[in-house]
């Protein structure tokens, strides 16, 4: 096992998903005591769409596929449903499904989008650069330090989303505006590294797992990302001794660490019983 972690390739394949798990672990907290799960897929379908775009006219991939996820964060910060008979995810969902609808239109007529396309649904771990690898450590640092600062005005959020307490948000709120932008940010460096799907599994099973380990709220975060680390590393070392794919192997690796949570949740159930 130590040998396979000497190759410069690996390292920095870790480095990432380290990175990767730690913040969207800690996000994911916040998405899912939102009960908006279906965000980052959102966010990351809206990222292709600006791939797209850029495809159709010959635009700059990365730029124009950060400013629509930007743009697309913004949008979702302005969501509050204060109808009981819907939720948030409804409203996410349908944002999703009509950015898959116009990529699918753009990309059938541009030139060279399918490759740009599955670049940025599935990433590449092993391919990974020193400048991405340098620029994903500074933009989820900074991150990191905001919500850490302003942890009470983010959770404060969090918690009336929860309790469907948003009537006296207004129309904008600062706060909420920020939360969408962090995700969108770390949304679209991660996912060009990672993969949409690799991303999702980041955000919501690490704290989803946590859940179910542990009813400690201040425990909750460091487990949640925990869980996210050790299943990277696995996911890792999965991949490279197997010769399997990377993103597809983190995913395996967390579903298994979600699995182990759940039966211990069970068999905590059972001894409280």
């Amino acid at each position: 096992m130590p040998e396979l972690f000497s190759f410069d390739f690996v390292q920095s394949a870790l480095l990432v998903s380290v990175i990767m798990g730690a913040l969207l672990a800690y996000l994911g907290t916040h998405v899912v005591g939102r009960g908006i799960v279906f965000v980052d897929l959102a966010l990351g379908q809206i990222s292709m769409l600006g791939v797209a775009v850029a495809a159709f006219f010959e635009l700059p991939a990365t730029a124009t596929s950060i400013i629509f996820t930007l743009v697309g964060a913004f949008l979702m910060s302005l969501i509050k449903v204060t109808d009981k008979r819907l939720k948030q995810e409804a409203v996410i969902g349908i944002l999703y499904a009509v950015s898959s609808a116009v990529t699918v239109l753009l990309i059938s007529k541009a030139a060279h989008g399918d490759a740009d396309i599955q670049e940025v649904l599935f990433g590449s771990l092993f391919t990974v650069t020193n400048s991405e690898i340098v620029a994903m450590a500074v933009v989820f640092g900074i991150l990191g330090v905001v919500h850490f600062i302003f942890r009470r005005q983010f959770f404060e959020i969090t918690k009336k989303f929860e309790h469907r307490e948003v009537e006296d948000l207004g129309g904008f709120n600062i706060w909420n505006f920020l939360f969408y932008l962090s995700i969108g940010l770390a949304i679209v460096l991660a996912v060009r590294a990672g993969g949409v799907i690799p991303v999702f599994s980041f955000l919501v099973i690490p704290p989803v797992s946590a859940i179910l380990v542990t009813r400690s709220r201040v425990a909750l975060i460091p487990l949640g990302i925990a869980i996210a680390i050790v299943g990277g590393i696995l996911g890792i070392y999965f991949s490279v001794q197997f010769d399997f794919p990377a993103g597809s192997s983190i995913v395996a690796m967390l579903g298994a660490l979600f699995f182990v949570a759940s039966i211990v949740r069970l068999i905590r159930g059972q001894t409280a019983e």
